[in-house]
């Protein structure tokens, strides 16, 4: 039962931060300033390309990350690179970053205490020229200049080359594919250097970001963000490529985007070697091949070619075989072209002018491509290869004195990439015929409101420059870093215990009903893992995606329908991943979590233009629907990610969303709300609509949960990274205001004075919404909450926890009018929850335990058809999935256990 007002009160004016802590969490036993780091997948991997990580500390624990060590298994110290994250309030560390070096021979475990980091054997040094920043990294000189074309000029090794002009390249045309009319223009583009910046400078590890655009002859677009990570013992350099799609929809088509090097080709033909990684081995060849032949060059030879080494001096060939040498054809190009998740091939032809034959097909590549010599070459990897479709790996002019190597993100061979809508107005130019259509196709959609402009994508590879043609073992065991990337991660148990996060625990061990909730989210878990397998949601712009609602009448999700189609984090599903991962330590959810990061991060939020620090509600594309708001954008979604690897791409994405709130001043998005929305679109178009609401210049309409808790994620984040505590003072006056509105919460949203942060006006009407606590704003207060002295707002919010799931003959008795709006009773169960461990009620933790239940979409799941090989959940829809698992992750923080059942 609801207690009372005043009782809700008083706990808000005394209680202080404890009350919003679970006790779990309160009665961790202190911890000392060490922390022990596992392989996220169980064992080290063949090669470690240097790992980087984040660790979170509890409160007032360490106080200097300077101080810190790193130690093997054996005890052994290792090099280790240290910098702060986060700040509790009261200055401590609450998040490390450090970096490991790269090699062979990874540890089983590491562990991070305080002692004397020793010097690595291979320092990394910035040297910081008016042309160029030169990084060295052992016998490796890597020089990134400050302008031009070329993001890498060379990487040298004892004074040779081993490659050069590294650059960024696309392709356009200005038709889409099979589309094409008599004459097609099409425009070659190539990475021009705006700035650099040296963001870290070793010793374990350099990180230099490199801003600009791709230009051609005509003019310059897709805005691009690159990272470049050097590592202590790695030969790779690792690469981070952020881009923007700026282009018009109705005349650009990409045809390409790559990243592409020169890579000198020296010796004989037969001495140059050429690998692909495929599924399960390497495709190993040379440009002149010297095995299969009609006559035989002998073992030495053929074996030599076959393990990448010299071959013997021209003497040792057999007399007969010597002036046959030339008459065999040289293949200088070789390309691996990956168009779908099901299957790529390779082809090699001698030379551009000439027909190219089939080598192999295969299921999934893994990505990496080798160009070289016993005297140096160069490979490139990428992540997700098969995931990411159509990607391909082209090797062009190995025959020369240099070869091309090439990463295509978007692969030429593939049709070009179309972003136009997908479908016509159909008559929808008004609010009114708009609203008839959302309620048929559930999506929200406006002429013009479609657009991809200003969403953005990340990939991740890798660049080696080599000193010779590695061997099978060594190109083996970077093939499967590129796989499959390997992590070190601290252990569930010692993340819960620091206190980060919010109110989560660990999987219950006992008891029939929480086991049967872990049980029952571990079937909702698999089920999504399994239809991403099964529906085969990759891709480009899809990868890290999943469907928001399935069609049991077609035994298909609804790809097609409006806003049933592509979820885009809708309540919460990223929350749900991550938290899913925070308990367990799974290998799999991390890496479905990090692809969802990805992808929402990037793909369904804006990064430029009118709607940028927006992000766009569920469709059939991923743009396509016309409501953009803060609760898509949300730095919720991101926070976990970035702090668990530090992850810079991550930061900037929550970084950029701190003056989100501004967008909202031309973005009205309620404009179509019935008592709000004018029949037709005015002529000044949104803004006028946003204007003409009598609200003065700098002050928007806002919800609490929403929109402003999102921006609330983003705030917090900044403070707890930066100390400044304008943003800690941001999130308290909108708290405050919020506690001095005459319905509080229960308003749902209010007036809102960008230059303050406060809420000025409005809020004197109940206006419930099941959506205001389901973006994330549960999981933020949870933490924000302890850290600021807020007792009103507290208050406010306990209230709303406990009486939003009330019975409607007590909320009626209370409020003077009937319920409305109080849907999704289960998932806001955590309310009840949150509210009755606040209280220290009883009665009201075993009412919120009886609204969560466990039945509703957690029924096993039934077989539909083997052949199919798919499984069915009733109803099911992302939405459900993921907000049970919140709310019984929550519940099972927050119920006391002998309620549990």
């Amino acid at each position: 039962m609801p207690c009372s007002r005043r009782a809700l009160l008083r706990a808000g004016l005394l209680g202080g931060a404890a009350f919003s802590f679970p006790g779990r969490v309160l009665a961790a036993p202190a911890q000392s300033a060490s922390a022990d780091l596992l392989w996220l997948d169980g064992k080290p991997p063949l090669w470690d390309a240097g790992q980087s990580f984040g660790l979170p500390w509890p409160q007032g624990t360490l106080r200097r990350v300077e101080r810190l060590a790193a130690q093997r298994e054996d005890g052994t110290a290792v090099p280790v690179q240290n910098w702060p994250l986060a700040f509790w309030p009261d200055g401590s560390i609450k998040w490390s970053g450090h970096a490991l070096p790269a090699g062979h021979q990874a540890p089983e475990h590491v562990r991070i205490a305080p002692g004397r980091a020793p010097r690595t054997a291979e320092k990394v040094t910035v040297d910081l020229q008016a042309e160029a920043v030169i990084v060295t990294v052992g016998p490796t000189r890597w020089q990134v200049p400050r302008q031009g074309r070329a993001v890498i000029a060379s990487a040298e090794r004892d004074g040779r080359v081993l490659l050069r002009d590294v650059a960024l390249v696309a392709r356009a045309q200005d038709a889409a594919s099979g589309e094409e009319a008599e004459t097609v223009s099409r425009q070659d583009f190539a990475s021009r250097i705006d700035s650099v910046t040296v963001e870290q400078s070793g010793p374990v590890r350099a990180v230099i970001r490199i801003d600009g655009v791709h230009a051609g002859k005509a003019r310059a677009w897709l805005p691009f963000s690159l990272r470049l990570y050097f590592t202590s013992g790695s030969d790779a350099a690792r690469i981070v490529h952020s881009f923007i799609w700026d282009g018009d929809a109705e005349h650009d088509f990409l045809s390409g985007l790559g990243v592409t090097a020169r890579v000198p080709m020296r010796g004989a033909l037969h001495d140059r070697h050429v690998r692909l990684a495929t599924e399960n081995g390497l495709f190993a060849e040379a440009v002149r091949p010297l095995t299969g032949l009609r006559r035989d060059p002998g073992e030495a030879f053929r074996h030599a070619q076959i393990e990448g080494r010299a071959a013997p001096d021209f003497a040792a060939l057999p007399e007969k075989f010597a002036p046959l040498l030339d008459s065999i054809p040289a293949w200088g190009d070789f390309r691996l072209f990956q168009g779908s998740s099901e299957g790529f091939v390779v082809t090699k032809r001698t030379r551009k002018g000439r027909a190219p034959i089939q080598s192999l097909e295969g299921h999934r590549a893994r990505g990496l491509a080798y160009v070289g010599s016993p005297q140096g070459g160069a490979a490139i990897g990428m992540a997700d290869f098969w995931k990411r479709h159509p990607v391909q790996l082209d090797i062009a002019s190995a025959a020369g004195d240099e070869a091309e190597l090439t990463a295509w993100l978007w692969a030429p061979d593939a049709p070009a990439m179309d972003m136009r809508s997908y479908r016509d107005p159909l008559g929808m130019t008004d609010y009114a015929s708009q609203n008839r259509g959302l309620d048929v196709t559930y999506e929200d959609y406006e002429p013009g409101w479609d657009s991809a402009r200003g969403i953005a994508r990340t990939n991740e590879l890798w660049l080696w420059a080599l000193p010779a043609t590695p061997d099978a073992a060594t190109l083996e065991s970077f093939a499967a870093h590129v796989a499959l990337p390997a992590r070190l991660q601290a252990s569930p148990a010692r993340i819960q215990a620091a206190g980060v996060f919010g109110d989560w625990v660990l999987p219950a061990a006992q008891g029939a009903a929480a086991q049967a909730v872990e049980r029952r989210n571990d079937i909702l878990l698999g089920h999504y893992q399994g239809e991403i397998a099964r529906r085969h949601w990759y891709g480009f712009w899809n990868h890290g995606d999943v469907m928001h609602t399935y069609d049991a009448d077609r035994h298909q999700w609804r790809y097609d329908i409006g806003g049933y189609a592509w979820d885009n984090s809708e309540l919460s599903t990223d929350l749900w991943l991550w938290y899913s991962y925070l308990r367990t330590g799974r290998a799999d959810l991390f890496r479905m979590a990090e692809a969802m990061t990805r992808h929402t991060g990037e793909v369904d939020v804006y990064h430029a233009g009118p709607w940028a620090g927006l992000g766009t509600r569920h469709g059939v594309q991923h743009w396509s629907d016309s409501s953009k708001q803060p609760r898509v954008s949300n730095a919720a979604y991101r926070r976990i990610h970035y702090y668990l690897t530090g992850d810079e791409r991550v930061g900037d994405l929550m970084r950029a969303l701190v003056h989100s709130d501004r967008a909202l001043q031309t973005v009205d998005i309620g404009r179509k709300v019935a008592d709000r929305a004018p029949e037709s679109l005015p002529p000044g178009g949104i803004a006028a609509v946003a204007g003409g609401r009598d609200l003065p210049e700098g002050v928007i309409q806002l919800q609490f949960g929403t929109s402003w808790g999102s921006l609330v994620a983003a705030w917090f984040t900044e403070w707890e990274r930066t100390g400044n505590r304008y943003w800690r003072d941001r999130i308290a006056a909108g708290m405050d205001s919020i506690a001095a509105l005459p319905r509080q919460w229960w308003a749902g949203g209010a007036n809102f004075d960008l230059a303050s942060g406060r809420f000025v006006s409005g809020g004197d009407q109940i206006s419930v919404s099941h959506l205001n606590a389901v973006f994330g704003v549960v999981e933020i207060m949870a933490e924000v909450l302890p850290l600021i002295d807020a007792p009103r707002y507290r208050a406010a919010w306990i209230d709303y926890c406990a009486w939003y799931n009330a019975p409607a003959e007590q909320w009626q008795r209370r409020f003077g009018e009937a319920p409305r709006g109080h849907n999704l009773r289960q998932a806001h169960s955590r309310l009840t929850a949150y509210a009755a461990h606040a209280l220290g009620d009883r009665a009201l933790a075993r009412r919120a335990w009886e609204e969560f239940g466990i039945g509703a979409h957690t029924s096993e799941p039934s077989t539909v058809t083997a052949s199919e090989g798919t499984v069915e959940i009733p109803g099911l829809s992302t939405n459900d999935a993921a907000q049970w698992g919140l709310a019984a992750i929550q519940n099972l923080a927050l119920v006391p256990a002998d309620l549990q059942h």
